[in-house]
C-alpha cells in the first residue's frame, strides 16, 4: 500500500460503517499506520527484555512454551515496549453526549475510545475504563491482555448516554478507584464545565497523572447550521426554544470560540493536553492526538 494520506483517509472513513466494534477499531489503528509505512507495533521496540514467572492474570500468548519443555515452569516474555504505564480512558455517557447529526458523539466518543485501547494495549500499555455521567456508571481496572480489550469494547458496545452530566463528581469518585498513577485520558464536550474542573484535575496533576482532554464537538455547534428556524432542545431538562438562527448566529460563535478558547488557555496553563475533535475527521485527529501526547509524556 502506498502511503497516501487521502487514500488512508478515504479507507478510514469507509470502516466506520462497520458495525463490530473490535474489527472498527483494528482497521482503524491499522489503516491509520499502514498509511504511514509504520509496523504494526506502531513505532515501538519490540526486542525482547526479559523472562518473568506467569503470574494467573498475565497474558498466556507471552507465554515460553521452549522454556516450560525443558524447565517445567511457566514463564513469560517480556519486550522493551512493555511500559507497563496505566491509562485511565475516562468516556462522558451523558444526555449531551447524544447529540449529533450524522452519528451521536457518544458514539463517536465508544469508537474513539475501542480505537485508542486497541492501540494502547498494542502499545504494552495497561488500560483502563471508566463511563460516566452524574456518576460513575462502570469502571473497569486496568489490564492489557487481548481478553482484557475484548471486555472494554463490551462495555462501550452496550453503553447509551443518559441523564445530565456532572464530571467532576465522578472525577471525585475516580480518586478512590486509580490506585496506580498513569495517564488520564477524558472524552467529553465538556458542556457546562467551570473553573471546577480544573480544581478537580489539579488533584491528579498533585500526584503526577499526566492528563489529555479530548474534547468532542459535532459540527453543528461549531457554526449553528444554516436553517430559517430551528427548535432548540435542552437534552438535559427537555426545555424548548424556537429561534432564527441568522440572528443569533455571529454571537453564539463568539461565545463558542470563547468556550473553546477558554478550556484550551486553561488547560496550556496547568500543563494538561487539549484536543479540539471535529466530528467531521474525528478518529485520525484522536490518534494522532494521543501519539503527541504519550511522545510529550
Amino acid at each position: 500500500m502506498k502511503g497516501d494520506n487521502k487514500a488512508t483517509i478515504l479507507d478510514l472513513e469507509e470502516v466506520s460503517k462497520l458495525d463490530n466494534l473490535l474489527v472498527f477499531a483494528k482497521s482503524i489503528v491499522d489503516g491509520y499506520f499502514s498509511g504511514r509505512h509504520k509496523a504494526i507495533n506502531y513505532g515501538c521496540s519490540a526486542q525482547f527484555k526479559d523472562y518473568k514467572a506467569y503470574q494467573p492474570g498475565d497474558d498466556i500468548t507471552n507465554i515460553d512454551w521452549s522454556l516450560y519443555g525443558r524447565t517445567k515452569k511457566l514463564y513469560t516474555k517480556h519486550y522493551d515496549n512493555e511500559t507497563d504505564m496505566v491509562v485511565y480512558l475516562i468516556v462522558d455517557m451523558s444526555a449531551p453526549m447524544g447529540y449529533g447529526d450524522k452519528s451521536s458523539k457518544c458514539l463517536l466518543a465508544s469508537r474513539i475510545a475501542a480505537a485508542l485501547s486497541y492501540l494502547m494495549i498494542n502499545q504494552g500499555d495497561k488500560v483502563s475504563l471508566v463511563l460516566f455521567d452524574t456518576k460513575i456508571n462502570s469502571f473497569t481496572a486496568p489490564g492489557g491482555t487481548r481478553k482484557h480489550l475484548y471486555s472494554l469494547v463490551d462495555q462501550l458496545e452496550t453503553s447509551r448516554p443518559s441523564l445530565k452530566t456532572d464530571l467532576c463528581a465522578a472525577l471525585e469518585q475516580c480518586q478512590g478507584l486509580f490506585k496506580k498513577r498513569g495517564r488520564l485520558v477524558i472524552l467529553s464536550d465538556f458542556w457546562g464545565q467551570d473553573s471546577k474542573l480544573f480544581d478537580t484535575l489539579s488533584l491528579f496533576l498533585h500526584q503526577k497523572y499526566e492528563i489529555l482532554l479530548m474534547q468532542i464537538i459535532d459540527d453543528d455547534e461549531l457554526k449553528l447550521p444554516e436553517y430559517d428556524n430551528i427548535c432548540f432542545v435542552d437534552m438535559e431538562s427537555g426545555e424548548e426554544i424556537q429561534i432564527e438562527p441568522g440572528e443569533i448566529r455571529k454571537q453564539y460563535q463568539k461565545n463558542m470560540q470563547s468556550f473553546l478558547d477558554n478550556l484550551s488557555s486553561q488547560s496550556e496553563s496547568r500543563k494538561i493536553k487539549y484536543s479540539l475533535i471535529n466530528t467531521k475527521n474525528p478518529y485520525i485527529e484522536a490518534i494522532e492526538s494521543y501519539l503527541g501526547f504519550r511522545k510529550e509524556s
